[in-house]
């Protein structure tokens, strides 16, 4: 989904639903369109669009040390899980984890 103004996407995020959970991925606004309530917005409506299709829960994957990100969704109703999050780098890569 893409949050556009003025001609110009400034909010964007990546929702999926695979039949048993949703997911939301990438969520990202416009560094001069941030505390405006976009973020909320777009997650908002992708909350009732994955609703619309039947699907019961929400996950998200936030680093731990992203303090504000997980403020933020704090705010709008997200806990965090008793899950253990894996992961296994197929290709080196030094920019990400």
């Amino acid at each position: 989904m893409v949050g556009v103004l003025d001609n110009q996407i400034v909010a964007c995020v990546m929702a999926g639903y695979e039949g048993h959970r949703g997911w939301l991925n990438y969520l990202a606004v416009e560094p001069g369109q941030q505390r405006h309530g976009l973020a909320r917005a777009i997650v908002t409506e992708a909350e009732r669009l994955l609703r619309e299709a039947g699907c019961p829960k929400i996950n998200l994957q936030i680093r731990t040390s992203n303090h504000g990100v997980i403020e933020f969704y704090r705010r709008l109703g997200y806990s965090t899980d008793d899950v253990v999050g894996m992961g296994k780098r197929l290709e080196s890569d030094d920019k990400a984890d």
